[in-house]
């Protein structure tokens, strides 16, 4: 009996000195090299899809959208969208003109067996921001 209750003990031990690893490690979904940014203007709802000329993923919470006009809209997710950091890509489907942060996307895998959606997440709202150099 004495030695079931040792392993257990040991057991838990190990797993609570790896989820404070894992925890301290930074594993939350933000990177640290996500660019700083400030905004510029306040937060839109919505912006017109023909003006987005590129989408940059920053992390699992973090989109940049560049626009025609040079402008740069980040998107912070209200809650973290799991791979979307790892894999760098999403889809979105709507029948308006616009993308909105009530819009949802589906991240993609692109390549290799397997690849395909990986799951959705909402939008957030649309930020004009200046991104620090």
């Amino acid at each position: 009996m004495k030695r079931n209750t040792l392993f257990v003990t040991i057991g838990l031990i190990g797993l609570a000195g790896f989820a404070a690893t894992a925890v301290g490690a930074g594993n939350d979904g933000h990177s640290p090299k996500t660019p700083l940014a400030h905004a510029i203007g306040p937060a839109k709802n919505c912006i017109p899809i023909t003006s987005i000329r590129d989408s940059e993923v920053q992390d699992d919470w973090t989109i940049d959208f560049h626009t025609g006009g040079r402008d740069v809209y980040r998107v912070t997710l209200p809650q973290r969208c799991n791979g979307l950091g790892t894999y760098r890509s999403f889809k979105y489907e709507t029948s308006l003109s616009e993308l909105c942060n009530t819009d949802i996307i589906t991240v993609m895998e692109y390549g290799g067996p397997g690849g395909g959606p990986r799951g959705s997440c909402g939008m957030g709202m649309f930020t004009p921001v200046e991104i620090a150099k």
